[in-house]
C-alpha cells in the first residue's frame, strides 16, 4: 500500500507525457504484485506443504547467499534512487528502480517465511525426541520402583518376628508333664519340633482361660466389699457437713452477741500450722488489735491442705544442706550443662521457697485508705518479707504525676525506721547462702519474695545480730516490744503519703494548699505567685547555676524525689530546687534557690538569698504543729513566697533605689529593713504583731 501511495504522490509532480509511461508500467508491477500476494491467500494449507517441500529441496546456505545478496541489491537500488534524485534524473528511470527495490522486498519476506518454518520443523524434531526421551525415562523410573517394592518385600519376610516368640512358655518337661495326651501327643510332638511348639501353644491359652476365670471370680467379690466400704465411708463423711451445718446456724447469734467464735476456732486452727515466726506475729497482731486498734484485722491465707501434705520445714532445710556437691556444680557447669545447669536451678528455686500459709495485715484509716500488708516466711533464708498493697479511700483519690511514686508498693514503707529500705536481708547468712548457688543479693528477687523490712522481722520476733553465724529463734517479747511502734508508724507513713499526695496535687496546679490551722502564721497578703511545679532528676540539678555549688546539692540521694518549683514578682522570678525524702516529714524537704532580678542571684554571691535558705531548711520546726506535720511541704512553699516577697521589698527599699521608682510596692511592715554589717533582710515574721524581724 505504500509503494500505491508512493506512485499516486509521483503522478502528481510528473509531467502528462512522462506520467503516461510511468503510469501504465507501475500498474504492471502492482497487478504483478497483487496476483503474488492472492495467490498466497487463497490458499494458506496448500501453500504451507508446498514451502514445506520447498524447504526440504533448497539449501539453506544458499538462501543465506541469496539473502545477503537481497538485501545488498536493496542498499544499492537505495543508493541509486538517491544518486537519481541528486542528479535529477528522469522519473521513470527511478520509478523503475523502486519497483525492483520492492520486488526485493518480496524475496525477503519469502526468505523470511521459509527460515521461521525451518525454526518450526526444528522445534517440532526436538519435541519429538524429548517426548520419546521422557517415556523412557518414565519407564525406568517404573522399573526401578517395582525393583525397590520387591527388595522392600524381601526385606520384611527377612525380618518377620512371631508374636509366639515373645511368649514365656512352660518348660518342655513342665509340659509334657502336666498337659493333657490330647494336647501334648508326645508320640508326634516330640519327633516333629513345630507341631511341638503348636501343642505348647494350645496348652498356654488353655492355661490363660483358666486363670482369666478365676481373676474374674477374684474382682467380683473386691467390687462388693468396695461398695461395703463406700457405703460406710460416705455415712462417716456426711456426719462432719451436718455438724458444720448445725455450726453454721449459730453463726448469726455469734454475731449478735459479738462472739464470732467459729471464726476464731477456724483461724486458731490454722495458726497451728503456721511457722513460729508468723505465728508470733499473728498472735501479737491479735493482742494489739484487742487492745487498742479494733479497725485492724489479721487474716490467715494459704493452702492448708499443702502444709499438711507437704514434708517439714526441717526435712526441706536438710535436704537444701545434704547438696555438698553445689560448689563442684558451679565449677562443672561447663561439662555438664543441662543435668546440672538444672539441678542449681532447682536449689535457687528451693532458696526462695515460701511458706504456703501467709499473715495479712489489714489497716483502714478513717477516710477509707486501705493498707493491706501480707508477711511471707521464706523457709531457707528463715526471714520474714512484707508485700504492700494500698487502696485510697474515696476522700483520697488525688490525680497527680508527680506523687504517683509515693504510693507505689515499692516506695510507699521505704525508710520507715532509719536506714530500713528492704532491698537487703537482715539475716547476714543469707548472703553466703546466695552467693553459694552463685545468686545476686536479694534485692533482685525482690517482686518475687516481697520487701524484708527490719521491722517485719521485729513484728515477727527476729533480731539478727550482724555477722552472727548462729540460728536466730523467734522470741515473742521482741514481737510485743515493737508491736505499737510499728503500727503507729505505718499509719502516721499512709498518713503523711496522703497529705503529700494532695500537696503536690495542688502545687502541680500552682496553687498552694496551706492548711487552715498555719494561715495564721504568714501574712494575709503575700504578692509572690507560683508559676510552675515539675519533676526533675538529678542530672537536672545539675545543669541550674544556682546548684553548682551549694553544699545541700551533697545530699542528694538516689532515692530523693526532685522537684523544680518557679514562682514571680513582676519581673523578678525564683527558681528553688526541692529534695523531698522518702522518710518525709521526719526528715524535712531541702531547698535550693536561685533568683533571677537585675542579674543571677543564688547563694554563693547573695548572702540574702544564703539567709533565706536558712529560714526555710532550718527554720522548719516553726511550721510544724498538731495537724500540720503533714504540710510541711506547702507550709515551706509558702514561706519562700513570702521571704521572696520581703527580699524583693526590702532590696527596692534600699539606699540604691530612694530617687527612682519603686518596683515592688512596700506591702508588709518591718521592724528594720537591714541590720548589721551584712545587710541581712528581716524575715523572721511574728503573726501576732504583724510585723517582719530578723532573728
Amino acid at each position: 500500500m505504500s509503494t500505491t501511495i508512493s506512485l499516486k504522490k509521483k503522478r502528481r509532480t510528473t509531467s502528462k507525457s512522462d506520467g503516461e509511461a510511468t503510469t501504465t508500467s507501475t500498474v504492471r508491477e502492482v497487478k504483478k504484485l497483487k496476483r503474488i500476494g492472492t495467490s498466497e491467500l487463497q490458499g494458506p494449507d496448500v501453500a504451507a506443504s508446498s514451502e514445506e517441500k520447498e524447504i526440504e529441496a533448497r539449501d539453506f546456505g544458499s538462501d543465506l547467499e541469496l539473502h545477503r545478496k537481497t538485501c545488498s541489491d536493496i542498499r544499492q537500488l537505495m543508493e541509486d534512487i538517491k544518486t537519481a534524485k541528486d542528479n535529477d534524473e528522469s522519473a521513470a528511470s527511478i520509478e523503475q528502480k523502486r519497483v525492483k527495490a520492492t520486488l526485493q522486498f518480496v524475496t525477503l519476506k519469502k526468505l523470511n517465511r521459509l527460515a521461521h518454518l525451518r525454526c518450526k520443523k526444528a522445534r517440532e524434531t526436538t519435541m519429538g525426541v524429548k517426548q520419546r526421551v521422557d517415556s523412557l525415562h518414565l519407564q525406568l523410573q517404573n522399573l526401578l520402583y517395582e525393583v525397590m517394592h520387591v527388595e522392600r518385600e524381601i526385606t520384611k519376610c527377612r525380618e518377620f518376628k512371631s508374636t509366639d516368640e515373645d511368649i514365656e512358655l512352660v518348660d518342655t518337661d513342665d509340659f509334657y508333664k502336666d498337659a493333657p495326651m490330647k494336647i501334648s501327643k508326645p508320640d508326634i510332638t516330640k519327633t516333629d519340633q513345630h507341631k511341638q511348639q503348636l501343642a505348647r501353644l494350645d496348652w498356654e491359652l488353655e492355661q490363660r482361660k483358666r486363670l482369666a476365670k478365676k481373676f474374674k471370680e477374684c474382682q467380683s467379690n473386691t467390687d462388693n466389699m468396695i461398695r461395703e466400704i463406700q457405703t460406710k465411708q460416705e455415712y462417716i463423711d456426711s456426719l462432719q457437713p451436718r455438724l458444720e451445718k448445725i455450726l453454721e446456724t449459730t453463726i448469726p447469734v455469734q454475731e449478735y452477741l459479738s462472739m464470732p467464735f467459729h471464726e476464731k476456732q477456724t483461724q486458731h486452727q490454722t495458726a497451728r500450722l503456721l511457722p513460729r515466726p508468723l505465728y508470733i506475729l499473728f498472735v501479737q497482731g491479735n493482742a494489739y488489735r484487742e487492745a487498742c486498734d479494733p479497725s485492724m484485722s489479721l487474716k490467715i491465707e494459704g493452702d492448708t491442705e499443702a502444709v499438711r501434705s507437704t514434708i517439714s520445714v526441717a526435712s526441706l532445710l536438710l535436704d537444701y544442706e545434704s547438696d555438698s556437691d553445689t560448689e563442684e556444680a558451679l565449677s562443672e557447669s561447663k561439662r555438664r550443662r543441662k543435668t546440672v545447669g538444672n539441678r542449681l536451678e532447682e536449689k535457687r528455686q528451693k532458696v526462695l521457697t515460701k511458706h504456703p500459709l501467709q499473715v495479712t495485715m489489714t489497716l483502714k484509716l478513717k477516710d477509707g485508705t486501705t493498707l493491706t500488708l501480707t508477711f511471707s516466711y521464706l523457709v531457707v533464708l528463715q526471714i520474714v518479707t512484707v508485700q504492700i498493697d494500698l487502696k485510697p479511700g474515696n476522700s483520697s483519690l488525688v490525680s497527680s504525676i508527680s506523687a504517683s511514686d509515693l504510693l507505689s508498693p515499692s516506695d510507699l514503707l521505704t525508710c520507715l525506721y532509719p536506714g530500713d529500705d528492704g532491698k537487703e536481708s537482715p539475716n547476714p547468712t543469707n548472703e553466703y547462702q546466695l552467693g553459694k548457688l552463685g545468686m545476686e543479693s536479694l534485692s533482685t528477687y525482690i517482686s518475687q519474695t516481697g520487701h524484708p523490712y527490719r521491722w517485719a522481722q521485729w513484728l515477727a520476733g527476729l533480731d539478727f545480730l550482724p555477722d552472727s553465724g548462729e540460728e536466730t529463734r523467734p522470741e515473742t517479747s521482741i514481737g510485743a516490744s515493737h508491736m505499737e511502734d510499728t503500727v503507729r508508724a505505718l499509719y502516721d507513713r499512709i498518713h503523711a503519703r496522703l497529705a503529700i499526695q494532695k500537696q503536690l496535687a495542688s502545687l502541680e496546679r500552682n496553687s498552694v494548699p496551706v492548711p487552715s490551722q498555719s494561715m495564721r502564721l504568714f501574712p494575709a497578703k503575700i504578692c509572690t505567685q507560683l508559676t510552675s511545679w515539675k519533676t526533675i532528676t538529678q542530672d537536672d540539678v545539675e545543669g541550674f547555676h544556682f546548684t553548682r555549688e551549694s553544699p545541700i546539692k551533697e545530699l542528694i540521694v538516689e532515692s530523693h524525689k526532685l522537684f523544680l518549683a518557679t514562682c514571680e514578682r513582676g519581673s523578678a522570678k525564683l527558681q528553688a530546687v526541692v529534695l523531698l525524702s522518702l522518710d518525709y516529714p521526719t526528715t524535712p524537704p531541702q531547698f535550693m534557690i536561685g533568683i533571677t532580678w537585675h542579674g543571677d542571684h543564688n547563694a554563693n554571691n547573695d548572702h540574702d538569698i544564703r539567709e533565706m535558705e536558712e529560714e526555710l531548711n532550718l527554720h522548719y520546726q516553726e511550721l510544724t504543729f498538731n495537724t500540720a506535720d503533714d504540710y510541711l511541704l506547702a507550709n515551706q512553699v509558702q514561706r519562700l513566697m513570702m521571704c521572696f516577697d520581703v527580699y524583693l521589698e526590702t532590696k527596692t527599699m534600699g539606699d540604691e533605689g530612694a530617687e527612682r521608682p519603686l518596683e515592688f510596692a512596700r506591702e508588709k511592715m518591718y521592724m528594720r529593713i537591714t541590720r548589721g554589717r551584712s545587710r541581712s533582710r528581716p524575715y523572721r515574721y511574728y503573726p501576732q504583731q504583724g510585723y517582719f524581724t530578723h532573728r
